[in-house]
């Protein structure tokens, strides 16, 4: 009995020093950054359950764009930023660098890896504050496509001039750490084995690759080792460049069309069974000149896509990042000033990664020792 009048004089306590309470602290809650979240949640028991019910009944947290740089000299130093597009703020990470392998690289929008002759080190958690690593696979590669299907590590093509299979596949158990040769990339794709030409896609179960340049894809199934297709993804014969993604569970092409004179960007849902895709959106014109260089126009574009939100750059201009929201009935379109470029040091490398970050993931972060957060700025601009 005396235990639970102490509870009750404490919850009164509690209620006395929180003169802001229920629906109105939750509503202002869901006005903080996911940032300040995490710290709201321990000032008191009330404060946590106010914080939990405005994640459940006011906040929609939206995907992170992270991006990362590394040095191009020794010792390859590399740094990571955030964009968090519900509050419009950049956040820096501070931590020590990522332990140098080779080159860092980035695939289907939240796949960080490094690949040298000895070692294979890659990181897929929202804010990669794990790394795997795995001895080499058994073929030397220098520009293969890498993804995460499930529990495996799919690594294929871009094998060196003198190994005997261009098209060679290996699949990587992350639970047991072992390698396995598997059924070669099919013959059609012999020059445009490598992640310069292809676009990937993964869900829990395929593998989906397209040419960027045609739109020729093909599927892999990791379950049972075999390649399906090709199939046609090019809905409009003007489509010059492409590369695909998946939104949720939802596989989804953006376009690059234009005749030389005039330049566009679409979008198309793509049904993963028959391949019929079907448009949803076409980026503003105005945010299309964000993209082009001063000189050239728009040649190619990296995509970062997560949950219902797209990141589209252009891998030669950085400086600008066109946001588009897959909303009911279309998109919602916004351009986003990269901040870490403003003072771009030549002899970086850009790598761009996209993925859902909720509280918990902060809060793990927040816990861990070797990483602290620290808030930029706000930007971007309503289209």
């Amino acid at each position: 009995m005396a235990s639970v009048t102490q509870k009750v004089v404490a919850d009164e306590e509690e209620a006395k020093q929180t003169p802001i309470h229920g629906d109105i602290l939750e509503k202002i809650l869901s006005h903080v950054p996911l940032l300040d979240l995490v710290p709201a949640s321990h000032v008191s028991r009330a404060w946590n359950h106010a914080v939990s019910s405005s994640l459940r009944n006011f906040i929609m947290l939206k995907p992170w764009l992270v991006v990362h740089t590394q040095s191009t000299r020794s010792p390859y130093l590399t740094t990571a930023h955030a964009y968090d597009p519900r509050s419009h703020v950049w956040i820096e990470f501070r931590q020590p660098p990522i332990k140098y392998v080779s080159t860092l690289r980035s695939s289907h929008s939240n796949l960080l890896y490094m690949l040298s002759p000895s070692k294979l080190s890659f990181s897929f958690d929202p804010l990669h504050l794990t790394w795997h690593h795995a001895d080499a696979p058994f073929v030397w590669r220098t520009d293969p496509i890498v993804a995460v299907v499930g529990r495996r590590v799919i690594v294929a093509g871009g094998s060196c001039d003198f190994e005997d299979d261009p098209l060679a596949v290996e699949i990587y158990d992350i639970e047991s750490r072992e390698w396995d040769t598997c059924q070669s990339m099919p013959a059609v794709l012999k020059d445009s084995a490598a992640s310069t030409w292809l676009s990937i896609a993964a869900n829990d179960r395929n593998l989906f690759v397209t040419e960027k340049y045609s739109g020729m894809t093909h599927t892999y199934d990791p379950e049972t080792k075999t390649w399906c297709g090709p199939y046609d993804l090019r809905p409009e014969p003007c489509i010059f460049y492409s590369v695909i993604a998946f939104s949720d569970d939802r596989l989804i092409l953006i376009g690059l069309i234009g005749d030389g004179d005039s330049l566009g960007v679409k979008l198309w849902e793509v049904d993963s069974d028959t391949f019929n895709c079907k448009e949803i959106g076409e980026m503003p014109l105005c945010l299309i000149e964000k993209l082009k260089m001063e000189i050239f126009q728009v040649s190619s574009i990296g995509v970062c896509l997560a949950g219902n939100i797209a990141y589209i750059y252009n891998p030669s201009e950085v400086e600008e990042i066109v946001m588009c929201e897959l909303v009911a009935g279309g998109c919602r379109w916004r351009s986003v000033r990269n901040v870490v470029a403003s003072d771009r040091n030549w002899m970086e490398r850009f790598v761009f990664t996209c993925s859902d970050v909720g509280i918990d993931d902060v809060n793990r972060a927040l816990r861990s020792e070797n990483l602290r957060f620290a808030m930029k700025t706000s930007c971007g601009g309503e289209s």
